[in-house]
Parts: C-alpha cells; sequence; structure tokens
C-alpha cells in the first residue's frame, strides 16, 4: 500500500488541481510501480508560506525579494 505526502504552500491550490496531482501521483505508480490504485493513498498538505523555508528565509521573506 503506498502512501505519498505532497506539501505544498498554501497558494490558492484549486480542488481540481489537487484532484489531478492525486490521479497523477497514483496513475505514476500504477505505470512505474505496478501498484494497486486502489490500495494507494495520496495525501497533500498545505503549509502558509511563513512555515516553509528555503535558504534561511521563510518563503514569505523571499517572495517579497523576488527570489
Amino acid at each position: 500500500m503506498p502512501y505519498v505526502n505532497i506539501k505544498i504552500t498554501n497558494e490558492g491550490v484549486t480542488p481540481e488541481k489537487k484532484a489531478q496531482l492525486i490521479a497523477g501521483v497514483t496513475r505514476l505508480l500504477v505505470d512505474v510501480l505496478g501498484k494497486n490504485p486502489e490500495t494507494t493513498v495520496v495525501t497533500i498538505d498545505e503549509v502558509d508560506t511563513d512555515s516553509w523555508g528555503i535558504g534561511g528565509e521563510p518563503v514569505t521573506v523571499r517572495r517579497k525579494k523576488g527570489k
């Protein structure tokens, strides 16, 4: 039973886009590893940009700097 956890920043990803991610990851596991889609679990965690850091600073700060 594969379990995949996708973490993204919470910047307005629509339910439709999340459904596409879930379907696409499930399909990838079926195609590449031969996993059963009925037992494949995909979760999406949305993280506030203040709680996601890259290069020693929060994403919120980086975005304001244009990085």
